[in-house]
């Protein structure tokens, strides 16, 4: 289980239970007195970063979503950047009321498989509020071994967990989508499909009683986006355009790769909120986090990058990006417990199979036009194996330990891992495929030709992306 609640009153033990454990020796009264108000000042410093800790980490993973917002807008064309970077600002400002009100119940109540049963289903926070905070003696707090985290604090973090799991649909269904249908999936999947998931694992459900880890969230976040992505492209079809008679994919390039890739070195520097920042703690563990999150996106990348050279007869630069955000996916999952040489294997298979996956759901008819399910969905699954192949020691169900199948720990906890895929799969792909079919279904999923054609910046929000000096005739 990922977190617990604690009363804060039981977290006084820097301070308060410190003083009242006073010796009675008048001679050393003194001295105890002193050593009580240090450890007291120490273990209060030791609360304060850590919070400060994660609040920054919070912030850097809301900053992705500016990375995605360019990524998905330089690998679609002009006519739409508009309307790609107004569902990435509504995944933020939906998922994070949503989440709020509804999905933060959901997801860490502990009461039941699906969290709904624990307190009032629409309480914010799933908490009494936010008006007594620790250090506070009557506060609640969220904790993680010996230190507290500020229920405010810690749902910013899972949060931006959230509104990042929302937006990586958005590339996937990008250039014919109803803006008012992504809306309701907005909300739909930060207020229920993500936080029924998290419950699984780090609400303490299920998952987390047997075995399975997903230390940042290969499976939880981005398994989970990258399935609901593959579901909504289905759901849609293609492009007009996309494919010819013969059914053949066409070429619809960007209209912007320098934007693209800013928006993937945006990603990777957001990354390290995303992994160090789920240690919950400033701790030494940090540094060594945010070092296998640096090797396993130079390893994703160069690993793109040659097979896409080999494939493609040419070094890809969008697969080259790609590779580099499929290996930070990849990792998320087992980093808390991979070597570096565990790390640079995850690095190279996640950078390859990100290749062969956007070309394999290009040709097989599913038009993606960022390649999400491949980063995210294909790269989410491989993460969530290598961390049953490479773990160099895991804990199982808050005791044990196990390591993976490269490192002596035999079979199981890959099985684990197997079966949590599974798990997640099957579970957003229900829910997923309800969602998008019924949208379809109620005519709110996909816009008219006419408004395809012209591009959605106008037809769904009245006004262009770029002025009409940079938009040129030639772009389709």
């Amino acid at each position: 289980m990922r977190k617990k609640m604690i009363g804060a009153a039981a977290l006084g033990g820097g301070g308060l239970a410190t003083l009242m454990a006073l010796p009675v020796s008048a001679q050393d009264a003194g001295a105890s007195f002193d050593r009580s108000l240090a450890e007291g000042a120490s273990a209060m410093n030791t609360i304060v970063l850590d919070n400060i800790f994660i609040f920054v980490a919070a912030v850097l993973v809301l900053f992705m979503q500016a990375g995605f917002g360019l990524v998905e807008a330089g690998l679609t064309r002009a006519k739409n950047a508009g309307n790609i970077m107004m569902k990435n600002l509504m995944d933020v400002s939906v998922g994070l009321l949503v989440f709020a009100f509804i999905g933060w119940n959901i997801a860490y109540s502990g009461a039941t498989w699906f969290g709904i049963a624990d307190g009032p289903f629409l309480s914010i926070f799933g908490v009494s509020g936010m008006t007594e905070l620790y250090p506070g003696v009557a506060g609640e707090v969220l904790a993680n071994g010996d230190y507290p985290l500020a229920v405010p604090v810690d749902w910013l973090f899972q949060a931006a967990f959230a509104a990042t799991a929302a937006t990586i649909v958005s590339g996937a269904v990008a250039e014919r989508t109803q803006f008012k249908g992504y809306l309701i999936y907005s909300v739909i999947i930060t207020g229920l499909i993500y936080p029924i998931i998290v419950n699984l694992k780090w609400g303490g459900g299920w998952l987390d009683q047997n075995g399975f880890i997903d230390f940042a969230g290969s499976g939880l976040v981005h398994m989970t986006g990258g399935i609901a992505a593959l579901i909504g492209a289905i759901a849609l079809g293609p492009r007009i355009g996309k494919y010819g008679p013969d059914g053949k994919p066409k070429a619809m390039p960007g209209h912007s790769i320098p934007l693209a890739i800013t928006g993937v070195f945006i990603l990777f520097v957001g990354w390290f909120g995303f992994n160090p920042g789920s240690q919950l703690q400033a701790d030494m563990a940090v540094p060594y986090i945010a070092v296998l999150t640096a090797i396993v996106a130079g390893a994703g990348a160069v690993a793109a990058m040659i097979v896409s050279w080999i494939v493609m007869k040419k070094p890809d630069v969008s697969m080259a990006g790609n590779g580099m955000l499929a290996g930070l996916v990849a990792v998320c999952s087992g980093i808390g417990e991979f070597s570096v040489f565990g790390t640079v294997l995850t690095g190279l298979v996640a950078g390859s199979l990100v290749v062969i996956g956007v070309l394999g759901i290009e040709r097989a008819g599913i038009d993606d036009p960022v390649g999400a399910f491949s980063v995210h969905g294909i790269g989410g699954a491989w993460g969530l194996i290598a961390t049953g192949l490479f773990a160099t020691t895991s804990p199982v169900n808050g005791a044990e330990e196990a390591a993976g199948l490269f490192y002596g720990g035999g079979a199981g906890l890959l099985v684990d891992q197997i079966v949590g895929l599974l798990v997640i799969a099957v579970i957003v792909g229900v829910l997923a495929s309800a969602m998008f079919f019924a949208l379809k279904a109620a005519g709110l999923l996909r816009v008219s030709e006419e408004e395809e054609v012209a591009g959605l910046d106008v037809s769904e929000h009245g006004s262009p992306g770029y002025g009409p000096d940079i938009l040129v005739s030639t772009n389709f």
